[in-house]
């Protein structure tokens, strides 16, 4: 039987969909755009006739496969197949997508949250390769994470574990879409860097060409503040360090929790490079426990935006072997 997989990324705006080889090669990938219209209904259907297309242009059969993973955002109820609470898809309602795609394409289908998915993939092909224990966190609009422990994907009692971005790293302080405040997501994503940085502007009486912009209301995105730090603005490196301190911090209280070879650092922010990670090193260093200070290191992703669709056909290899371990 061969041993090739179909890896599922979905996102909000765009889908990503990989054939992989058992050593985690990519046979073929594309994109198509993520249709959300009228609930979300035409998402499914999109990709089962993508993937259909797709496996008919290359001449591949449904026996060329031994599964099918994806990440997906939203809650995912791993055991039925079924996410819901996925609102930037517009899925409110449970969604029976494990039902729908193994029903069209004859294929075992398994998924899990997009985040989790994604340390999958660094895990197999990317900054964790050569671990057994690593932590993902993602910094994007918001912020995901991915435990990995003795190399076994840790989910929790039901689905909650490496949710990262809800460590609390200000009480008080910010509010944070899942109803606390202070959330390191509030802080560390695209959306926190930029709040912190039109927070401090409003103090800032130095010179600057973040707070100009800020004054002026131009649109301040994460990047341009990384890329202000980077050309010596004051106000840039004051805001960057603000976010490293809180960074760092979750880090190191996931760090004493649970001791891994590396933290890995993935998602759009993480493009910043060693702009963001020499001060969350640093930040990490001075707040984890000595053990783990002189154990556990701070790394860049490697796989970029192939992480979700690698994770996913990882997971399809794992839930193959699982079935056929029993």
């Amino acid at each position: 039987m061969s041993k090739n997989v179909i890896g599922i990324d979905l996102g909000g705006t765009t889908t990503k969909i990989a054939f992989l080889s058992k050593d985690g090669t990519f046979l073929d990938k594309w994109k198509i755009d993520t249709n959300d219209s009228e609930h979300g209904s035409h998402i499914v259907p999109n990709i089962i006739k993508s993937i259909s297309v797709h496996m008919n242009d290359a001449n591949y059969t449904k026996n060329d496969f031994i599964g099918i993973g994806m990440g997906t955002p939203g809650t995912v109820d791993y055991k039925a197949g079924t996410v819901t609470g996925a609102y930037n898809l517009n899925w409110r309602s449970p969604q029976p997508v494990r039902e729908q795609i193994e029903n069209a394409l004859g294929l075992p289908f398994t998924m899990d949250n997009d985040a989790n998915v994604a340390s999958l993939g660094e895990y197999w092909q990317g900054a964790g390769s050569k671990d057994s224990d690593i932590i993902f966190v993602t910094l994007g609009t918001g912020v995901g994470g991915g435990v990995i422990a003795n190399g076994h994907l840790v989910r929790g009692v039901n689905g909650a574990a490496g949710e990262i971005g809800h460590i609390t790293v200000k009480p008080g302080g910010y509010m944070c879409t899942c109803g606390k405040r202070g959330c390191l997501e509030q802080y560390a994503s695209a959306t926190g860097v930029v709040h912190v940085a039109r927070d401090m502007s409003v103090k800032f009486t130095g010179t600057s060409r973040l707070k100009e912009l800020e004054d002026a209301n131009e649109e301040v995105t994460s990047k341009i503040v990384f890329y202000l730090a980077d050309n010596g603005d004051i106000l840039a490196n004051q805001v960057v360090d603000k976010v490293c301190s809180y960074l760092g911090l979750a880090l190191a209280d996931v760090g004493n929790t649970f001791n891994p070879d590396n933290i890995i650092i993935g998602g759009g922010v993480s493009n910043a490079g060693n702009t963001l990670l020499q001060p969350t090193t640093r930040y990490f260093q001075q707040n984890a426990f000595k053990p783990v200070q002189d154990s556990t290191r701070i790394k860049l992703a490697q796989l970029g935006n192939d992480a979700g669709a690698m994770g996913a056909g990882s997971l399809a290899f794992r839930a193959f072997d699982k079935q056929n371990n029993k």
